[in-house]
């Protein structure tokens, strides 16, 4: 007799979904790019695409668009880990696009995660990528609930939450005029939760900023600020204004981009198993707290979208 085969946990069918998504982009798209930042999200993105490709190489390269603010413990990690898969890691800087005068800061200390969507379409058009995958998840934010698994962005970049495929079935549509761009989410359907048991149970390696460590922060509108963080261009950014003194504070990070609008939450999850405990029983998104330029009308998400963001 033939044995019978376990059922399929939900992860396993998560998994199996985000396999098939990779498979359809490159099955479909002559050009792809997978946007990889050494976060979490894209960490898993890398193992999905083990599994989808593996023993060959990925058909397609990885891009990181760095604001030259991102965190060092990242961007090391980064770098390290494409190097042990062996695969293209492309680079390209919001810096790059200040020097150009593509972006124009209103002031120094301007947050730059907003125009990373500069840079992100001119690296699209240095490179004629037709696609590019991304880790957004739908539970992060209500905009990005709002995305199909294959977006379409127009010739300019820009995305129209009322102009996008339907995907009866599972069918994926992923064809575009020349211009236009897909941007892939295979893992939308997951949330924070799926993520940290899928780090859990394939024993991802992550940077060390997501586990609680000790470290000085400034409390600004309720929210925590590390304070006085070098950046990996030499900059040290948050440093106290003349009211404010920094406080030893032990924080993890539950999502990373740029140091100037980042911030962790109080913790002593310093093992995947409390963190897991904690993400079960937290009432806030991840964004909803500790990404701050989230927090104003002018730099929302889905605004930003509509400008070429992720």
């Amino acid at each position: 007799m033939n044995a019978i085969s376990p059922p399929l946990s939900h992860l396993d069918w998560l998994e199996a979904e985000a396999i098939h998504i990779l498979r359809e982009v490159a099955g479909q798209c002559a050009n792809p790019v997978l946007l990889f930042s050494g976060g979490k999200d894209s960490l898993c993105l890398l193992r999905l695409a083990e599994k989808a490709f593996r023993p060959g190489r990925f058909p397609f390269p990885l891009l990181h668009i760095d604001t030259g603010h991102n965190y060092r413990e990242v961007t090391d990690f980064r770098d390290r880990r494409a190097a042990e898969l062996g695969e293209r890691l492309i680079v390209r800087s919001v810096e790059d696009s200040m020097r150009r005068g593509t972006v124009v800061l209103k002031h120094p200390d301007e947050p730059r995660n907003r125009h990373q969507s500069v840079t992100l379409l001119e690296a699209i058009e240095e490179f004629s990528f037709d696609c590019c995958i991304g880790g957004a998840r739908r539970d992060e934010e209500k905009a990005r609930a709002k995305e199909r698994i294959m977006s379409l962005r127009d010739e300019f970049g820009q995305w129209d939450p009322k102009n996008q495929r339907p995907e009866l079935w599972n069918l994926y549509n992923a064809r575009t005029h020349k211009g236009e761009n897909i941007r892939a989410f295979p893992i939308s359907n997951w949330t924070e939760l799926d993520v940290w048991q899928y780090i859990q149970r394939e024993g991802l390696e992550l940077p060390s900023i997501y586990f609680a460590h000790t470290r000085p922060v400034l409390i600004r509108q309720e929210a925590i600020v590390p304070a006085n963080v070098t950046a990996p261009n030499g900059d040290l950014l948050n440093t106290p204004k003349a009211d404010e003194k920094a406080v030893d504070l032990q924080v993890r990070f539950r999502t990373v981009g740029d140091i100037t609008c980042t911030a962790p939450v109080a913790s002593s999850a310093d093992t995947i198993d409390k963190i897991l405990l904690e993400t079960a029983s937290t009432t806030i998104t991840e964004r909803g707290a500790t990404r701050l330029d989230d927090q104003t009308s002018e730099a929302s998400m889905e605004q930003r979208k509509k400008e070429g963001y992720f």
